[in-house]
């Protein structure tokens, strides 16, 4: 399967971000490139672009794709690590798309859907040890209650974790078809004929938010980007469920007050300075590009200003 990519937001995010000939952005979450490529348009040839992402396949992709901007450099890497893998390097901007690609949900063998039987993988990057099917046969079934509830919001994480410790006695579980069946088996076939997408979509993101360590360092890897900025620069998030957004919005905000003396004090003493400013609020896709790209509909984009005089 060829690694395409439906930029989401699109629109929106060359809005916010909008780049100019000669300057320096980041894609952090590279993909398949449709997102950098339209940014790279707008570099002209003395501006760089710098494609981060942690899938090979998505390299590979998107390096054969965009092989005629002669300003972009593909980094095989987290974009958790920003600071390590462009040492030195200041931003005009940076983009982050988080979450699972389009084709690695639309790869049955990536183990990421629900909908076809696979191995039981889930790894953004495939040098990665821990496998999906490692952790659901390893993970205590307290510790697996909390990653349904924190990271898929699911109300039924108590009776799902039950059931897969019940299950793996029997044999371990190996396909995706094995997680869809614990899921089964712990819904009932009523409340499952309600849902208004598949029960076990809950799930699936909780594990591939845990095997990937997808949301610990997150708020830590926002702040990285921030310092990376120049004055004036912006970083544009887009993220996919309600716990991804929280964190952003909760670290936007505290990088625009950081203050952490007592409400009550009449100056402040702890010397933390403002870093910069959200920019507007919560970004939602419209109705035209839902008409096209389906999963558009949970994304939502927020931008983070670093505060200074304005990109040049």
């Amino acid at each position: 399967m060829s690694f395409h990519h439906i930029p989401v937001l699109l629109h929106e995010v060359l809005e916010c971000l909008s780049p100019q000939p000669g300057q320096v952005y980041a894609d952090g979450t590279l993909g398949g490139g449709g997102h950098s490529e339209e940014i790279l348009k707008r570099l002209g040839e003395t501006g760089a672009l710098y494609g981060i992402d942690r899938d090979e396949a998505a390299i590979d992709a998107a390096s054969q794709r965009l092989k005629a901007y002669a300003g972009f450099h593909a980094v095989h890497g987290n974009f958790h690590d920003i600071k390590a893998l462009l040492p030195g390097v200041r931003l005009n901007g940076g983009l982050l798309d988080l979450g699972v690609s389009s084709y690695q949900l639309d790869t049955p063998e990536r183990g990421f859907s629900y909908h076809e039987d696979a191995p039981l993988d889930m790894r953004m990057d495939k040098s990665q040890v821990l496998t999906a099917a490692d952790y659901v046969n390893r993970v205590e079934e307290k510790e697996f209650c909390r990653v349904l509830r924190e990271y898929g919001d699911e109300k039924w994480a108590a009776r799902i974790a039950q059931i897969l410790v019940e299950k793996r006695r029997e044999k371990p579980l190996e396909t995706t078809r094995d997680l869809v069946a614990v899921v089964d088996a712990a819904i009932p076939k009523a409340v499952r004929r309600k849902d208004e997408g598949h029960p076990a979509r809950r799930t699936f993101q909780a594990v591939r938010i845990a095997v990937n360590d997808e949301l610990a360092p997150l708020e830590k890897a926002l702040n990285d980007w921030v310092d990376m900025l120049l004055p004036g620069g912006r970083l544009a998030v887009i993220t996919f469920h309600s716990v991804e957004d929280r964190i952003v919005k909760l670290a936007f905000r505290k990088m625009q007050n950081p203050c952490v003396c007592p409400p009550k004090a009449p100056i402040c003493v702890c010397g933390k300075k403002p870093l910069g400013r959200a920019v507007g609020g919560a970004v939602k896709a419209g109705a035209a590009e839902l008409a096209l790209n389906p999963r558009a509909h949970s994304a939502t984009l927020r931008v983070f200003e670093k505060g200074g005089e304005e990109n040049g």
